[in-house]
């Protein structure tokens, strides 16, 4: 009798084993063959033709810039091969909620979505000057997401300033290249600060970037959306989020995968720095699903 029962239990640890070996397979199979969207998170852009820009006598560059060269190179890979720029809302309504159906036009199209974080001037110097001379070479708008603290904005247009003016945000959305979104008003870790403070600076910044671009957004959509500073999200701090914005957006270095997303507030994005080529991006980017009917 105690033969036949460890026999038994012997049998259900098989089967037991065999099952999560199944179970798990059939999961990396599903998680592998999942259609997939790069959202790719840059930082400054700097044009190392520039001798002010390379850095400070001759240093290396910051770790999170990316040089608006490469940039170009890249993007212009990505226009001459019909890729899809995707807006934050576009993402939220065709790929999140589903709420709208695709547009025929973006049918044989891979959707892809470049965004930059922080308040950088050079998005204005330096990128914005790259997506108008793409437009003017395919005839094609390259939108982009700006994700913006509006606390850390300059107030004016000097020289020495670093940090972009409301006013070069207004310019950039109203030729159609900006699709502007909350960072928080002042770029502190959300996670690190009391309920208070958290509520100022996601509901200050959605206040701030709507202000400063009203009459151009009459549909409220910038600061629909936010992109967590550093990157950091937890439970409470999701639950404050979702009462201001529609999505929010993580700094994690992960491909975003139709179908796998815990949360609208959980959107990975792939991180990119000087150290990706624009060949390692290219291929970051052929990972993207391709729009069928």
């Amino acid at each position: 009798m105690k033969l036949i029962k460890l026999t038994f239990e012997n049998f259900t640890i098989r089967i037991f084993i065999a099952s999560l070996i199944f179970i798990s397979t059939i999961w990396l199979i599903l998680n592998l063959s999942a259609p997939q969207i790069p959202l790719l998170g840059f930082h400054s852009i700097i044009d190392i033709e520039e001798p002010q820009e390379k850095g400070i006598q001759g240093s290396p560059l910051p770790a999170m810039d990316y040089t608006k060269q490469d940039l170009r190179e890249f993007l212009d890979y990505l226009v001459s091969h019909n890729f899809w720029f995707l807006s934050t809302q576009e993402l939220y309504d065709y790929f999140l909620t589903k709420s709208k159906h695709i547009p025929a036009e973006h049918l044989g199209q891979r959707p892809i979505m470049i965004s930059f974080d922080d308040s950088y001037k050079t998005f204005y110097t330096n990128l914005l000057p790259v997506l108008q001379d793409l437009e003017n070479e395919y005839s094609q708008k390259v939108k982009v997401v700006l994700f913006i603290n509006p606390g850390t904005m300059a107030k004016s247009e000097r020289k020495t300033s670093y940090n972009i003016t409301c006013q070069n945000l207004r310019r950039g959305l109203l030729k159609g290249f900006y699709d502007i979104q909350s960072h928080g008003q002042t770029h502190k870790k959300l996670t690190e600060l009391n309920n208070k403070d958290l509520i100022y600076e996601i509901a200050e910044a959605q206040t701030k970037l709507r202000e400063c671009t009203e009459d151009l957004d009459p549909d409220k959509t910038v600061a629909s959306h936010i992109a967590y500073p550093y990157g950091a999200l937890n439970q409470r701090v999701e639950e404050y989020v979702s009462k201001y914005y529609l999505s929010g957006y993580l700094y994690n270095s992960r491909i975003f995968k139709l179908g796998w997303l815990r949360s609208n507030y959980q959107i990975p994005r792939l991180t990119v720095n000087h150290a990706k080529t624009p060949k390692r991006l290219i291929q970051m980017a052929e990972r993207a699903m391709m729009i069928k009917n």
